[in-house]
């Protein structure tokens, strides 16, 4: 392969052939950095124009499991459907390009990028943007803007611009952002939990600590969400905008002579009836006033299409299309110029003003846990589901090696109902797939699962804008409502922007028809300190870091006003006792772990079996997790593990063959009686040692437990101990 352009970017190496491979295709681009090799191509329907308001635009993302040398797992030994994975990326690449298109761009448009080769450290969703921008760039498409992406972490403290995989991993932030040599046009944003090390009391010591100051203090993790600020969410943001510029005038550059004659393309026609504009204004702003108060969706649309059908009986030579185009212009005109002029929004709010707020909480008894999430016309129910490290997601990505697992799910739903549309329930889309994805960036954070897996899934039942930031709120709710510790409260809130010229108008808790006529959708989550997640979209141009700053900072007043109703309907949470799992997690002191164990695991079977739980202990840091299917068993066995570890240790004996000691009954069994010896040590006192004159057939005819007898040393038979009378 002849590589055309070799380019060295931030911490990477991109290499381009244009025009080898895939020739019949409008545009094509062959990319390798590394070991990784990918071919994106554009094909472009030329023979037909989509008449709809909307760019009939398809992404798709493919990964070969041979580019890793990889056979398919499974039954079927070929790639079947796509992976969460290649869905999202396909995502992330369609968002970047859309805006590109010119207006009145009809035609059916193809984006497929392929990989063909892979490296474990590199970023595939990073480069399957820069391919498919270069295959767009240098087709014989009229578009002449490139569009790349640049990724930052941050690595202990240190910001890192286009890291490699084992850095990311490592990282406490991750941030996408794509755009033009001049424009800012996508923003995706984590940030990563960790644990951070700090020094507890945690057990009462039986020695002084005066002796010894370590004792008395353990040195345990404490979970964190490393949620950013948003002044050095701004910084890293200018920091890294600047290499995404930069790096686009080096594209442009590279690839411009590789570019193909433009086709001659026919665009649909835009331009609005302007008789039928006029006679909507002078006759109809009511009738429009009147539609927009109609906040659902299906009945905005359907006041909408009533009002064109009753203009069409008395202009029944007009094409309806066209009027249909006209009353929609007017609405947005309407819409945009009452944010912009008077400051008041459609359905009568403030810029900054929430929608009403109610929550209820564990409302299906049968589940471990729900919220019911209602925030004006968007409602969503939040149903949590616990379990064990068995029950968590197996996914294999293309460069692991063998299958990992996934144990915080959120899984989000929208069936058509929920926006008063006539459809079946269907399989998982696009959307839904990108909007779970969003709200699980938000909140997995802030949880420490610790072994455990937990699914969320959200139905929405009513959506007029911001369902996924309904999901956020719900979510955390349906956590604490589960008993699931978190090291912040985090909700969601979506904004919006209206601009025209140097006018421009940003909104707190967008519904869905600002959403429709707006510049902007920018969806923000976190605490009252910080920002957990974020996902912004332009639709027109750019957007300056002076504006996004202010953007942020309403969105985070916003997010404390929602938080506040979060906290008081968390203090109201009535757990559902019966059905949900328990987990209890603490420290002891790790030296008297045998003692919890007992001689032969005896103790903590015991333990197991009378409080129904499962107990792990780390041998290392005495970390102690019960789990159970109630609270009361839980509770139980914590109190017991506590009650031995605050039970002074009794000095061990060591025994000599023929010494007498007092000891209790503790156990009797068809072959004899255990008996407790003075330092808790059990030995064996056999039921043919039990008289010297006759024979005992039954040990219950001598002995009972509890009772104090003394007993011999007679032998020992490794650790076991045989007794005599």
């Amino acid at each position: 392969m002849t590589y055309d352009v070799k380019l060295e970017l931030e911490n990477r190496v991109e290499e381009y052939s244009f025009g080898d491979v895939a020739k019949q295709a409008n545009g094509s681009a062959w990319l390798k950095s590394g070991k990784t090799v990918i071919l994106a191509t554009v094909v472009i329907d030329e023979t037909e124009i989509v008449k709809d308001d909307f760019l009939p635009l398809t992404v798709q993302y493919i990964e070969k499991t041979y580019a890793a040398g990889k056979i398919p797992g499974g039954f079927f030994k070929r790639e079947t459907k796509p992976s969460d994975f290649e869905t999202l990326t396909s995502r992330i690449v369609d968002r970047s390009l859309r805006p590109l298109f010119p207006k009145g761009f009809g035609h059916p448009t193809q984006i497929t990028i392929m990989v063909f080769s892979a490296d474990a450290e590199s970023d595939m969703q990073v480069l399957a943007l820069n391919a498919a921008s270069a295959a767009l760039f240098t087709s014989d498409i009229d578009i002449n803007s490139s569009v790349c992406a640049v990724r930052a972490a941050k690595v202990d403290g240190e910001l890192i611009l286009n890291p490699t995989l084992t850095q990311l991993k490592n990282s406490t932030l991750d941030l996408y952002l794509s755009g033009t040599k001049e424009d800012l046009l996508m923003i995706e944003m984590r940030s990563i939990g960790s644990e951070k090390v700090a020094v507890e009391d945690t057990y009462e010591p039986m020695l002084d600590p005066m002796m010894d100051p370590s004792l008395g203090t353990i040195v345990v993790d404490t979970h964190v969400s490393n949620a950013m600020g948003e002044d050095e969410l701004i910084e890293v943001l200018d920091k890294t905008e600047k290499v995404l510029f930069a790096s686009n005038v080096e594209y442009e550059v590279a690839f411009g002579p590789y570019q193909k004659e433009i086709k001659a393309l026919d665009l649909k026609d835009d331009g609005l009836n302007e008789e039928m504009v006029a006679f909507v204004k002078e006759r109809h702003m009511q009738d429009i006033a009147d539609a927009m108060n109609q906040m659902a969706k299906s009945e905005r649309s359907t006041a909408l299409r009533n009002l064109r059908k009753r203009i069409l009986i008395n202009n029944i030579e007009w094409d309806e299309l066209e009027l249909k185009a006209a009353i929609e212009a007017v609405k947005k005109e309407q819409v945009r110029s009452q944010i912009l002029n008077e400051k008041v929004r459609a359905d009568g709010r403030k810029l900054t003003e929430i929608r009403p707020i109610t929550i209820d909480t564990n409302v299906l008894p049968a589940a471990h846990s729900s919220c019911l999430f209602t925030r004006g016309q968007t409602q969503a129910l939040v149903v949590l589901t616990m379990g064990g490290a068995k029950d968590a997601q197996m996914f294999e990505g293309l460069t692991d090696e063998g299958t990992q697992n996934e144990n915080f799910m959120v899984h989000y739903n929208f069936p058509g109902f929920s926006v008063g549309e006539a459809s079946p329930v269907m399989g998982t889309k696009r959307r839904e797939l990108g909007h779970g994805n969003l709200a699980k960036r938000a909140l997995e954070p802030i949880v420490n699962l610790e072994g455990q897996t937990v699914r969320l899934v959200s139905e929405i039942l009513e959506s007029n804008g911001s369902s996924s930031m309904a999901t956020v709120c719900g979510g955390y709710l349906a956590l604490k409502a589960a008993d699931i510790e978190t090291s912040d409260t985090v909700a969601g809130i979506a904004m919006g922007m209206v601009s025209e010229g140097e006018r421009y108008a940003i909104l707190s808790d967008i519904m869905g028809l600002e959403d429709h006529d707006g510049d902007m959708d920018f969806k923000v989550t976190g605490s009252k300190e910080g920002i957990t997640a974020m996902q912004m979209d332009i639709k027109l141009g750019g957007i300056s870091l002076n504006i996004l700053k202010e953007a942020l900072y309403q969105a985070k007043e916003g997010r404390a006003h929602i938080i506040d109703i979060m906290l008081d309907a968390e203090s109201k949470i009535e757990f559902n006792d019966g059905v949900l799992p328990s987990t209890e997690l603490f420290h002891i002191d790790p030296g008297f772990i045998g003692e919890i164990i007992g001689q032969a695991g005896k103790t903590i079977r015991e333990m197991i079996e009378k409080f129904e739980v499962a107990i792990d202990i780390d041998k290392k840091d005495g970390k102690v997790k019960i789990t159970g299917k109630n609270k009361e068993g839980v509770h139980g066995a914590k109190e017991h593990i506590q009650k031995i570890v605050n039970t002074p240790k009794k000095e061990k004996i060591k025994y000599q063959v023929g010494e007498k000691y007092e000891g209790t009954v503790k156990k009797i069994v068809d072959f004899g009686a255990f008996v407790e010896l003075p330092d808790g040590t059990d030995g064996l006192l056999h039921i043919s040692k039990l008289s010297k004159d006759k024979r005992v057939d039954n040990v219950h005819d001598v002995l009972k437990e509890g009772d104090k007898i003394t007993v011999e040393i007679l032998e020992f038979k490794g650790n076991k101990i045989s007794l005599g009378l």
